[in-house]
């Protein structure tokens, strides 16, 4: 045919029985220019599978008598993104790998009983080594075999629309596997079917292709795998991996981004990527205007989150990688009487008007093997010996629980216009994570998450559970996360207080380890009563129960801190509080 392309035409059967069976194994032969003959999986292979101890995957055919069929409409769009960053192998407490089915049953009414309204799934465009996490894709077009069926994923998305969910796709597009017998690698027996050649098409950190994106068939290739994600299985969206190896021809190896426009504006810009970025973004908005994408972007590049007709790439949210690190930095090299509230405050702070930032504590990223959670980083061993409520609180303990919900909070209240959290850190999974591998002996002790854990009353996990949940809930009643960015009037580094409003609420925070507040004056925009609508220092929250709930607090016209009025609460040391005015109408 035209345009280097070949058609085969197998006519139907006389008793007009199926041509290819459902389950059928399937080839690509092909004869390479070199005379040798290639034995290969379709790329667009809808569904692929390993038997036995087999290494490569086998091409089976699709085709169900009785294709599931959505019963439920896709969710609107929310106006304050809460995501759940999922993965569906390793959601079951036990060592092995769990199904679509599994996290639909299990799961899937956690997250809604913890007040998120989005789930990002990673790993499920199919990837032969399981301990890739899904990042060395090798079929774009099938959905991971080893948790289940096509079938069973529609259900899991289907599932989750039903409960108002948005489900939001772990695209990657920044590179693939390089596989060749069931990847896309070598596929006409050259290098450059959908890479580049040489050194480019090679990417020295990940061991994997990449892929060339000035090519009309492999921006066919990869536009069509979008449009088939969002049709095919309903998502909503996607997050974009690896937005920063797309962007420069350095793929961001050895850089440090100061945020200097010269370092965005130059022959370092990979622009064919960059316009393949803007093309998918097109697609997806023009074809679902309701769809979310999300880029993981660590350089900060101006205008990606910018509409296209202003000359944006399109993206709807970024991630706001900076955050994380820093919370990380500060537990790791800082005692906490040394913490710069001012530099706490410039991190979660620092993003371009109008551009949408995705801010979190921590993803999957920190819970991997070789770093830590923030709950390990707070608690470590003591995890494991002193979580039980029978026994009284540790000073390590008592500082873990604290710090973990505080800064939970204040980067969810003042870090982004969305919020993300990995499966298990909202109640601090003891344990990090870790794919069965050589170098473990290929077990699933580490490749699980142990909701039981927090379901179990005797154990102080259910705390953070719970703060988790009623901290989501406070914002889907009060919208700080659509709100304008927060007005932080007070970062005060001897008294360690940071105080900000945003969206009518008054947020109060004492990072000091030691030292509480009485009668502390915080300035406030808004006249009126008050009333403390969260509190982490709460019963319920394995909090020391400090602070009275009955009271009214009473903003005068004092002016304090450059706000017109003002009021006098107590503030405990290691707390945060948010308070509502309550003459204000709801």
């Amino acid at each position: 045919m035209d345009f280097g392309k070949w058609e085969l035409y197998i006519p139907p059967k006389q008793n007009r029985s199926v041509v290819i069976p459902h389950g059928s194994k399937l080839k690509v032969v092909i004869r390479s220019r070199s005379g040798e003959i290639l034995y290969r999986i379709s790329p667009w292979a809808k569904y692929v599978t390993r038997e036995g101890g087999n290494v490569n995957y086998d091409w089976t055919h699709w085709d169900p008598e009785h294709p599931y069929k959505f019963k439920h409409p896709k969710p609107k769009k929310p106006r304050g993104l809460r995501i759940y960053e999922s993965h569906v192998g390793i959601s079951s407490y036990e060592g092995k790998i769990a199904s679509y089915k599994h996290f639909t049953c299990n799961v899937l009414p956690r997250i809604k009983d913890l007040g998120y309204n989005c789930i990002q799934l990673m790993a499920i465009m199919e990837h032969a080594y399981y301990a890739s996490f899904g990042y060395q894709v090798t079929s774009f077009f099938a959905a991971s075999s080893r948790y289940g069926t096509p079938e069973e994923l529609k259900e899991l998305v289907d599932t989750a629309h039903s409960m108002g969910i948005t489900v939001l796709l772990d695209v990657v597009h920044s590179h693939a596997s390089k596989n060749s017998e069931d990847g896309l690698n070598m596929f006409d027996g050259t290098e450059s079917c959908y890479f580049h050649y040489g050194p480019r098409g090679h990417h020295t950190l990940w061991d994997s292709r990449l892929f060339i994106y000035s090519s009309w068939e492999v921006l066919r290739f990869l536009l069509s795998n979008i449009r088939w994600w969002l049709e095919e299985y309903s998502f909503d969206g996607f997050r974009f991996d690896g937005v920063t190896s797309m962007l420069y021809h350095h793929h961001g190896i050895g850089q440090s981004f100061s945020g200097d426009y010269h370092e965005y504006f130059g022959l370092q810009v990979d622009e064919d990527a960059l316009t393949y970025l803007m093309l998918a973004n097109h697609l997806v908005h023009i074809l679902y205007p309701d769809s979310i994408t999300v880029a993981e972007d660590v350089s900060g590049m101006p205008a990606l989150c910018s509409p296209i007709s202003q000359g944006g790439v399109g993206f709807d949210y970024r991630l706001a990688m900076a955050i994380p690190d820093k919370w990380i930095q500060l537990l790791k090299e800082f005692k906490d009487e040394d913490w710069n509230m001012g530099n706490i405050v410039y991190t979660l702070t620092n993003r371009r008007y109008l551009e949408k930032c995705i801010a979190y504590a921590e993803s999957h990223d920190q819970a991997l093997v070789g770093d830590k959670s923030l709950a390990f980083w707070l608690m470590d061993a003591e995890m494991y010996t002193n979580m039980s409520v029978l026994t009284p609180f540790t000073p390590v303990i008592d500082r873990g629980i604290q710090l973990h919900k505080m800064i939970r909070l204040i980067t969810h209240a003042l870090g982004g216009e969305g919020y993300l959290n990995f499966m298990g850190n909202e109640f601090g999974h003891p344990e990090w994570l870790d794919f069965p591998r050589k170098g473990n002996n290929e077990s699933y002790h580490y490749a699980r998450r142990q909701f039981h854990l927090t379901d179990d009353d005797l154990l102080r996990y259910k705390f953070l559970n719970n703060f988790d949940r009623d901290m989501n809930k406070l914002e889907e009643r009060c919208g700080w996360l659509s709100a304008p960015q927060a007005h932080v009037s007070e970062k005060h580094e001897t008294n360690k207080v940071i105080v900000f409003e945003r969206a009518g609420l008054l947020f109060v925070f004492n990072f000091h380890p030691s030292k509480s507040y009485t009668d502390y004056r915080v300035g406030t925009s808004l006249l009126g009563k008050f009333k403390i609508v969260l509190d982490s220092d709460a019963a319920e929250y394995g909090g020391h129960q400090r602070l009275d709930h009955n009271t009214d607090f009473f903003s005068e016209p004092f002016e304090h801190n450059e706000r017109p009025y003002s009021l006098l609460v107590y503030i405990p040391n290691r707390v945060a509080l948010i308070l509502q005015n309550v003459d204000l109408p709801n």
